[in-house]
């Protein structure tokens, strides 16, 4: 059996902020910096990122991209086989998310969460296709929610401080969920993965583990944005390049090429470099800022609801994500 991509859905928080909003709330946190004007939409090409309701939660997101994929596909919760929970966020650190949004659903299948920074949400896709394929489940639904605006630094010091912090400036939340389901052709055709785990030091969220569980210092993002390209830049195009050789396919075999988003910037490099043309991109990035790992469901949804790919098609699935870790997906809708 194959595992087929049925349905995929989104969901992103009604409330915006653009760029020179988060600006201004730096300017205004009380830690003495003043970011210069513009700079957040110079470096990254994000005029606005969605932020989620005081009151909602990751799971929140996922649910209500996941009662869309229901619904679109005519079933109730009960006809779940599994559930994945695939995000850098989390509800709690114990139990899995997964849990909780089974409980929301009101779903009694088996679930657990899987977590790999921006590639949560295409490693859960990955298990979902394995264990489809060895016949251990016939419908998965994988969703993601991200909440990244509660780990954002808005008290900064100094110019230092706010370099340190720029990755959370970019981020967004947001829901997205995908139902896979077993078929006797078509579906997942081709998947690879790669880690460069000695750089994982180069992009964090330290708080809530056991190297410092409780010090609200450590509960911001952290990192270094220049060094993190430079990894991915020297990690080469590999692993992509042996994906169209081993399929005997080139990028315009396929209808949309996916990829994950951080800025506009990087993801005209990476473009470049893979040779990717122009008009198979879904440019998601300056209204909806980087949704971590539901960045390449979100792309996908909207390249379905643009006309852009249907049944039949060939989409592409491109994951880079910090540890550092990188996958690819080849998939016929």
């Amino acid at each position: 059996m194959r595992a087929r991509i049925t349905a995929v859905a989104a969901h992103l928080p009604e409330r915006t902020v653009t760029s020179a909003e988060v600006e201004a709330r730096v300017a205004a946190g009380g830690g003495g910096y003043r970011p210069p004007p513009t700079i957040v939409e110079r470096m990254t090409g994000i005029r606005a990122r969605h932020v989620m309701g005081a009151g909602e939660q990751a799971s929140d997101l996922a649910v209500a991209a996941a009662r869309r994929v229901l619904a679109e596909r005519g079933l109730g919760p009960d006809r779940l086989d599994l559930l994945i929970f695939g995000s850098a966020s989390q509800d709690l650190v114990e139990p899995a998310t997964a849990h909780i949004v089974a409980a929301k659903l009101g779903a009694g299948c088996p679930v657990f969460d899987v977590k790999n920074a921006c590639n949560s949400f295409l490693n859960g896709l990955q298990m979902a296709d394995a264990l489809i394929r060895t016949g251990q489940y016939e419908r998965v639904l994988v969703c993601t929610g991200e909440s990244p605006s509660r780990a954002v630094r808005w008290k900064v010091r100094d110019r230092a401080q706010f370099a340190d912090a720029f990755a959370g400036y970019t981020l967004s939340d947001g829901g997205a969920a995908m139902m896979v389901e077993a078929a006797p052709d078509g579906g997942i055709f081709y998947r690879d993965f790669a880690a460069v785990s000695s750089a994982w030091r180069v992009g964090t969220l330290p708080g809530g583990g056991s190297m410092h569980p409780r010090d609200p210092e450590y509960g911001y993002f952290s990192g270094d944005g220049r060094r993190l390209k430079d990894v991915f830049v020297a990690s080469g195009p590999e692993l992509f390049d042996t994906a169209l050789q081993k399929t005997g396919l080139i990028w315009d075999d396929f209808a949309i090429v996916a990829v994950h988003q951080v800025t506009v910037r990087y993801l005209e490099t990476l473009r470049g470099t893979l040779g990717i043309p122009a008009d198979r991109l879904v440019v998601t990035l300056p209204e909806h800022g980087n949704v971590a790992s539901a960045s390449l469901p979100l792309q996908l949804a909207t390249a379905l609801a643009e006309g852009r790919c249907g049944p039949g098609d060939r989409v592409a699935l491109v994951g880079l994500a910090g540890g550092i870790s990188l996958g690819v997906v080849f998939a016929e809708l």
